[in-house]
């Protein structure tokens, strides 16, 4: 068997790899180890339940994905601008909508909160960083977050009650050691769009990318053992020629595949499913607001009432929650830990509440400490190794290092 380009992956950025190949006319065969597309992203349907593997969200304004993908077929449902932060048992603050007003926005939280001053410093950070070009934020003298957000004058209320719990569930780490480029690019994302959800659950995303490319492209439950600079080694199917590889698999796996390759850190996380016996109007204003303990007391780091959103994600009248913990621990005790956080966060008896999924992913996220660079070197060991580790942990991030390594392609088999 032969290919003019061997993709080794087909999560989000080897399906992306594969469509900008295609689209050029180029031969493309693409190898997945598991059996279905999408890699991270990926859902399962039980008795009429969608559940995403994580906590995943889709935010239209991603340059690259919104070039790419066909938004109105994903039917995209948004949850609730902005978030709820929970100050005590009987106070669930809401800051809206940061695109109509970021300060009043912030203002509405209270003293408790921080002061004005301060709210107004982080509301001009934040524009600031949605109005700039994003080669600008990639240039910025880097540094942890903890060190930029102090930096720029945030008081530790505001610090510590608002901006850590939110950002904790964007790191996937409590201490903001992640790199202010990254923030940058959140608080950009988070300022320009809405997170939203497709109606058929987060692998619909990379089944559209799938549905794209020529009938055969991908061969699923075909693991790669060896790679190669024009060959790669099936473990059942035999060996695969081809001009070029790509490899987009996970980055532990491309660390085995590639020597040269140095996997970064990886940030771990478990998503709760429950089947809450509470009407939706007692839980979060009834709207889909992501909610945060201001207190950070438990350990569940965010919690949003999904089919406040997207009713279709349970069957007619049931209201499915889902909740991350940071780690990996799905004990009888961790479970009821999270029952009990979830109760003070929302308020409300949840033992009638029942558990219908749970999803620890050991390696959720790549770690982005400082210095950090957007555009990791994807020319490594003779192949093309690229991921969201090569670029920036997201669905953004993912795609754009598909492209890269796609282009790169093209350039070296000397294809305009």
């Amino acid at each position: 068997m032969s290919a003019d380009v061997v993709v080794v992956g087909a999560g989000l950025t080897g399906l992306a790899a594969a469509r900008h190949l295609s689209i050029h006319g180029v031969n493309v065969e693409v190898l997945e180890a598991s059996d279905h597309v999408g890699g991270r992203v990926h859902s399962d349907h039980i008795d009429g339940i969608t559940m995403d593997h994580g906590f995943q969200v889709y935010n239209p304004s991603y340059p690259e994905a919104a070039r790419v993908l066909d938004h109105e077929a994903l039917d995209l449902h948004p949850l609730t601008p902005g978030i709820g932060v929970r100050l005590g048992p009987n106070r669930l603050a809401r800051l809206g909508d940061p695109r109509r007003n970021l300060i009043l926005s912030l203002g509405g939280l209270g003293l408790a909160t921080g002061s004005p001053l301060s709210k107004a410093k982080f509301a001009r950070y934040a524009i600031s960083s949605a109005r700039a070009p994003i080669t600008e934020l990639e240039q910025r003298p880097d540094m942890s977050s903890l060190e930029a957000l102090k930096k720029i004058g945030i008081d530790s209320l505001l610090l510590e009650q608002v901006i850590r719990p939110f950002l904790t569930g964007v790191f996937l780490e409590q201490e903001l050691l992640t790199s202010r480029r990254f923030m940058d690019l959140v608080l950009r994302s988070f300022v320009r769009g809405t997170p939203s959800l497709p109606s058929a659950g987060m692998q619909a995303i990379p089944e559209q990318l799938h549905r794209a490319l020529p009938s055969g492209t991908v061969r699923l439950n075909c693991a790669v053992a060896k790679v190669n600079k024009k060959s790669v080694t099936t473990v059942n199917d035999g060996r695969v020629t081809a001009k070029l590889v790509i490899v987009a698999t996970d980055p532990l796996t491309a660390q085995k595949l590639v020597p040269g390759v140095i996997a970064p850190a990886g940030r771990s996380v478990t998503t709760w499913y429950h089947l809450a016996d509470t009407a939706p109007a007692a839980l979060a204003f009834g709207d889909a607001l992501l909610i945060v303990d201001g207190n950070q007391n438990g350990p569940v780091i965010n919690t949003v009432v999904l089919t406040s959103a997207v009713a279709n994600y349970a069957n007619p009248g049931q209201v499915l929650v889902s909740s991350s913990t940071l780690g990996l621990d799905v004990s009888t005790q961790a479970a009821q830990g999270v029952r009990d956080h979830l109760a003070r966060l929302y308020g409300v008896s949840t033992k009638g509440w029942q558990q219908v999924g749970v999803y620890p992913i050991a390696y959720a996220l790549p770690a982005m400490p400082p210095p950090f660079q957007f555009q990791s070197p994807i020319e490594i060991e003779q192949v093309l190794v690229a991921g969201d580790h090569r670029d920036s942990g997201s669905i953004q991030g993912a795609m754009v290092s598909g492209r890269r390594a796609a282009q790169r392609a093209l350039e070296l088999l000397h294809l305009r």
